[in-house]
């Protein structure tokens, strides 16, 4: 109801009784969280306190820009345990995400809930609930992500009448019978592999991967193999008639010596053949037959012990094998990785980037690249170089690598709170919560140790080369790391140029394809001024496009608009003089002569000399912390 349509001498109590609903759908909203919180035991204790506002407090709520009603809730991992009580999130019917992935629930899935109208994504993948499908869901539902659970039944004909349906994840579940025809017209992802699924695939999702059906015994057509007894049939009679009555004219038509000369050219093939089989088997390793089929792993223990893994598989380059690098923990091999529930974290200049699941709850980023056609040799000792880099606290470490000649990636460990470049040019959720001063400083400093370690690394002739804000990873705690390390060296094998993100790379490396420390250190100066500013140096949804970040900043400083340059929240809250000595070290950094560029280290030095300048903070705060 609009208000606005009310004349001026509308009483008091008329509106307060008109905004009295709104009020009670939001405090009907926290009653139902609250009751939900109290029935649910769960791991990390929920910050839920009816002495808070819902909407700016709670953990993992998002409300309707009117903050009338509660329309995201996200929990993941929190340690939730046990059933979800039927009249606690059923009654949120504003609801639009509801997320409690990656926990303990339980039991049934109450359908008050799948069925909220207002509902449009369902995560609950990785939790342990059990009982059928239900056959109410939310209308309007465009992700639906069940997986890995302990669903059973049959998969319900309800789900044919989503036709918002973008994505349907039922894997890993105890899901038997044969599978709908799902004539969804939006639907672009389907996983459905690993239950007891049969019959045949319906025609109207023979067009998904193989990957989205395996692991289900009885389930045949295409795209796995053809079922039994549904082979081409048999040509009818007049046709086969017809067809050897033409046979009959042609052969009559040929001259004997014709005949004679195709038999004689037959026979010499055929003896060819038997000479090439004899040969292979006689040349045939015997130790092949002692090389088990299933692809191992290494967790090796030394350097030699990894080069000698390392040659072995090159002897076999038909084994698919996961490497390890020394001092790694992780103990799951390459099907266990295959497996994995899978999300895309981004698209990057050497590949796709996901975030990967195991079954027994290890999470780790997997990094699949494009276009890279190197040598098993050639990888295998970049890789080698690599894994020969120390150890550093502001460094994500690479784990493991595989090979093959259609396939490679790396396995990196999983930092939960993203990218900088996330934090500052911001999701919704970060928005309320903008990144303070002091914050920024730390990041900035971390990720300095980090780049600084790199070169330091190799006698000092490391070079990251792909210096940018989505390549500073950071923990929970704000702990930031550097990431893809070395894969610049893989530019040059590439079956088409790598994008590299321009906003941030140096003059001569666009014009001279240049890559130097000094490269790196002009990177990490941009990286400054987008700290700065709060601007991409590329365009970003929500965000100002600068083809030239350092161009715009030295164009406001020389027409003396200098505090226009930095970010409006640092401006409410910090000393512009400290601002401005930062501003100097970056644009010290993005000198366009490289020689006039400090190095890394000095560049520490000078940033931590102004925080002590303008701070009460001791320098031991200022030491990198560890990933």
């Amino acid at each position: 109801m609009d208000l606005q349509k009310f004349s001026v001498s509308v009483t008091l109590p008329f509106l307060l009784l008109l905004t009295n609903p709104a009020t009670a759908d939001l405090n009907a909203d926290r009653q139902a969280l609250l009751a939900f919180a109290a029935a649910v035991p769960h791991g990390s204790k929920l910050n839920w306190s009816s002495a808070t506002p819902i909407c700016t407090s709670w953990e993992g709520i998002r409300c309707s820009p009117d903050r009338s009603r509660v329309i995201e809730l996200r929990l993941p991992g929190v340690g939730l345990i046990g059933p979800i009580p039927p009249n606690t999130l059923g009654k949120l019917d504003a609801l639009q995400v509801l997320s409690l992935r990656s926990n303990a629930l339980a039991s049934d899935l109450p359908t008050n809930v799948s069925s909220i109208k207002s509902l449009h994504a369902l995560f609950l993948q990785h939790n342990n609930i059990s009982g059928y499908i239900p056959n109410l869901l939310a209308p309007y539902l465009t992700f639906f992500d069940i997986s890995y659970n302990s669903f059973k039944g049959e998969i319900p004909l309800e789900i044919q009448n989503l036709t918002q349906l973008t994505a349907l994840y039922l894997q890993n579940n105890s899901l038997h019978g044969p599978i709908p025809d799902l004539k969804l017209p939006k639907l672009k992802h389907i996983n459905l592999s690993f239950n007891n699924l049969i019959g045949h695939i319906p025609i109207s999702l023979k067009r998904f991967p193989k990957e989205s059906f395996l692991g289900n015994a009885f389930l045949c057509g295409a795209p796995l193999e053809q079922c039994p007894g549904t082979g081409p049939s048999s040509s009818p009679l007049p046709t086969t008639t017809i067809r050897s009555e033409h046979k009959k004219k042609f052969w009559r038509k040929l001259s004997l010596k014709v005949i004679i000369a195709i038999s004689a050219g037959g026979l010499a093939l055929l003896l060819l053949l038997i000479v090439v089989i004899l040969t292979c088997i006689l040349r045939r390793n015997p130790r092949d037959d002692s090389v088990s089929s299933k692809g191992n792993y290494v967790t090796g223990s030394s350097s030699e012990k990894l080069k000698e893994e390392n040659s072995r598989a090159v002897q076999q380059p038909e084994k698919n094998t996961l490497v390890f690098f020394e001092g790694c923990s992780y103990s799951f091999d390459l099907d266990d990785l295959l497996r994995a529930s899978a999300e895309i974290l981004g698209k990057g200049s050497y590949g796709t980037t996901y975030k990967a699941i195991l079954e027994d709850g290890t999470t780790v980023v997997v990094k699949r690249l494009k276009e890279i056609v190197m040598g098993k040799r050639d990888f295998e000792q970049l890789m080698e170089t690599m894994g020969r880099t120390g150890p550093h606290l502001n460094v994500v470490p690479l784990r493991a690598y595989y090979y093959s000649k259609d396939e490679k990636f790396l396995v990196y460990d999983y930092l939960p709170t993203g990218s900088l470049a996330t934090l500052l040019h911001g999701s919704r959720e970060t928005a309320k919560h903008p990144l303070n001063w002091d914050a920024r400083v730390n990041i900035s400093l971390a990720a300095a140790h980090g780049i600084a370690h790199i070169h330091e690394e190799g006698d000092g002739k490391f070079v990251h080369g792909n210096i940018k804000s989505s390549n500073i990873l950071l923990s929970q705690e704000l702990e930031a790391c550097v990431t893809d390390f070395g894969l610049i060296n893989m530019a040059s094998t590439a079956t088409s140029p790598l994008q590299l993100v321009v906003g941030y790379r140096a003059p001569e490396t666009i014009e001279a394809n240049k890559f130097s420390q000094k490269s790196d250190v002009y990177s990490f100066g941009v990286l400054l001024l987008e700290m700065l500013t709060g601007r991409a140096p590329i365009q970003m949804p929500g965000c100002d496009e600068i083809v030239d970040l350092p161009r715009w900043v030295q164009s406001v400083v020389s027409e003396e608009w200098t505090a226009e340059v930095f970010d409006f929240e640092l401006m409410r809250h910090q000393s512009i003089e400290e601002l401005l000595h930062v501003l100097q070290i970056a644009m010290a950094c993005v000198s366009r002569v490289p020689e006039l560029r400090p190095k890394m280290e000095e560049v520490i030095s000078m940033i931590e000399q102004v925080w002590q300048s303008n701070s009460e903070k001791s320098k031991d705060s200022l030491a990198p912390m560890p990933c």
